[in-house]
């Protein structure tokens, strides 16, 4: 099943410019596949005096587990929790900025552990050929009910 750049916001939490991927180009219960161009577009809400920094694929990456965990929730039938982004470990970049590169990325996030709490997954971006970014992505899922969580405080926060 391939998806394109219209239903990719229905799979990530961000929209307009900051949803990064354009498409899935396949998917099973254990990983995905994303493309993107997005890193060629001036207006890349990641993009900073300096160009697209390479670190930025970190987030192409995360975006490819959230619509991972998407498809997988739809076809399950749940309902999709929120996450947020965890721990980074073991990344790895063999260039400083994406700019370098002149054709597609593709995204691929291979799930490695999924428990009630949070999924981990290894990503790879890859783009003219060679990989651009290798890591271990955890993110952590909100509870389905949060009437048993208690408040965090917020003294001293900044």
């Amino acid at each position: 099943m391939e998806l394109n750049c219209n239903d990719m916001s229905r799979l990530v939490p961000h929209s307009g410019t900051m949803c990064l991927l354009d498409g899935v180009e396949t998917w099973d219960a254990d990983h995905i596949v994303c493309r993107a161009t997005s890193h060629l577009r001036p207006d890349n809400p990641l993009r900073d005096d300096s160009g697209l920094r390479a670190l930025c694929a970190i987030e192409y990456g995360a975006q490819a587990m959230a619509a991972h965990a998407t498809l997988l929730g739809l076809g399950h039938g749940h309902r999709v929790t929120d996450g947020v982004l965890a721990s980074l470990r073991n990344v790895t970049t063999t260039l400083s900025h994406l700019d370098e590169l002149k054709g597609a990325l593709t995204i691929l996030a291979t799930l490695q552990l999924t428990h009630q709490q949070g999924r981990i997954y290894d990503v790879t971006v890859t783009g003219d050929g060679r990989t651009v970014l290798t890591g271990r992505l955890s993110v952590m899922l909100a509870p389905d009910d949060a009437e048993g969580a208690k408040p965090v405080s917020q003294e001293g926060a900044a």
